[in-house]
């Protein structure tokens, strides 16, 4: 058996795992890498292997950076199965299409603004790609044991990340011999509302674990709502718009969570909340589909109160010239636009209108990748560069990454360390760094901890 890293090692974006058993290829995730737009494109275009010749894609959850390049690999000849939860088939519809409409959108903006003498932008993908790969899901219950190719075995475990979001347990025959293999994909965080809390790690001979927050502790969420209020009263004080880069898919759902029960409790008073995402729309509307997803504190609450996502407090737009409309808004409010990372999207646009208004907060929610605008906006850059022009940053920038969904480092201890003395190896990029103690516990006279993945 052979594992080879071709993504998400010393980076946190672009995962994607070649595993190799028999002759069978099978990838595990295949997502877009997210960073400097020349690299970006590089490295998303080109696969390190024939597409044709993977067997299968086992997918973790429906994260853009998990799954944005699918269509891409079926473009390029992958003709097999790519199989996830059922939910994460539904959002991985949703999300795909969106990443098309940008890729288009993308070329056709730089193709308008283009020197003469340089040749035309094309899209990484179209839709009718997007539509293709998504033919191709099969869904799978959590829990359920799927033979997906002959000698190799296949269970989805809840990993709590996100809706429809699980770890990979794979048997595989190779030789005389079966082999198995734990993927946690994206772990979840623990005692976060509205997902059940992650089940435990399969035990397998091998683990290969995310570790993007594994040096730190995020704060409670009873904390985080009190934080969210201050930044959110501060900035209505002085007149100002809060600002809220989110990707649509999960953050987006949190924070519209968080706010929904802080005004709902009289923390906050009944506000202007603006989600200005189609995605985030159509999004929420698969998170509606799926209940069985949701821990018993939301379900009860939907029960209760079915506007938990929106409708009287909380106001989606799809359409361009409402998403305008809130950049002529002079009264304060909360504008909560992909993308996460302020590569795209119509966040841009708002950032552009309200980023030199020193009365406007801009809230950063979750890791900024190097060279992205969200980094440059995290690291408080005098200046930053939007849409080809350099925008003096005079706006508050508050930076909460409490709201990421991925497990900090107590429960990667409190999940993984159950498993010492149950796995051989362990392949990672900095968590275990940061977090000895972990190592010593899974590995003490159990193997040899193999070299950082390159």
């Amino acid at each position: 058996m052979k594992l080879t890293f071709w993504g998400a090692a010393r980076t946190v974006t672009g995962s994607m795992h070649l595993v190799e058993a028999d002759g069978f290829r099978l990838l595990l995730d295949c997502g877009l890498f997210q960073g400097r737009r020349s690299e970006a494109m590089q490295r998303n275009s080109q696969f390190p292997f024939p597409p044709a010749g993977i067997g299968a894609v086992v997918l973790s959850h429906a994260h853009i950076d998990h799954c944005g390049n699918l269509p891409n690999l079926v473009k390029q000849g992958f003709a097999g199965p790519i199989w996830c939860t059922p939910a994460t088939r539904d959002l991985t519809a949703v999300m795909l299409a969106d990443s098309a409409k940008i890729q288009e959108e993308d070329a056709a903006y730089l193709n308008r603004h283009r020197p003469k003498d340089e040749p035309p932008a094309e899209p990484l993908y179209r839709r009718e790609d997007a539509h293709h790969a998504v033919a191709r899901c099969r869904g799978v219950p959590y829990d359920e044991d799927v033979e997906i190719a002959p000698g190799v075995r296949l269970r989805f475990v809840d990993a709590g990340h996100l809706l429809g979001s699980a770890m990979v347990a794979l048997t595989l025959r190779a030789g005389d011999r079966e082999h198995t293999l734990t993927f946690t994909g994206d772990l979840g965080r623990r005692d976060l509302p509205i997902l059940r809390d992650p089940a435990p790690v399969p035990p397998g001979e091998l683990l290969i674990s995310e570790s993007t927050y594994g040096g730190r502790t995020h704060p409670p969420a009873e904390e985080l709502a009190g934080s969210l209020a201050d930044v959110v009263q501060r900035t209505f004080a002085r007149g100002g718009k809060v600002l809220v880069p989110a990707f649509s898919l999960g953050r987006t759902q949190t924070v519209v969570y968080f706010l929904h029960q802080l005004m709902s409790s009289g923390r906050l008073p009944a506000l202007p909340v603006f989600v200005d995402s189609p995605l985030a729309a159509d999004a929420t509307e698969v998170f509606r589909l799926h209940p069985e997803c949701f821990d018993e504190a939301t379900a009860k609450l939907l029960e209760d109160d079915p506007d938990l996502f929106g409708g009287r407090r909380i106001q989606y737009t799809r359409t361009v010239e409402e998403s305008k409309r809130l950049n002529a808004r002079s009264e304060p409010c909360v504008i909560i636009a992909a993308s996460g990372m302020c590569e795209a999207g119509r966040i841009v646009h708002h950032l552009k209108h309200g980023i030199e208004d020193p009365r406007n907060t801009i809230l950063i929610i979750g890791f900024q990748a190097p060279e992205t605008l969200g980094r440059r906006l995290v690291e408080r850059r005098e200046e930053v560069r939007i849409h080809g022009q350099f925008w003096k940053l005079r706006a508050e920038v508050v930076v909460m990454n409490g709201f990421s969904s991925h497990a900090d480092r107590n429960d990667f201890r409190d999940l993984l360390g159950p498993l010492a003395g149950q796995v051989k190896q362990v392949l990672r990029d900095n968590a275990l760094a940061l977090f000895p103690q972990l190592k010593d516990r899974l590995w003490k006279g159990k193997g040899k901890l193999t070299p950082e993945p390159r």
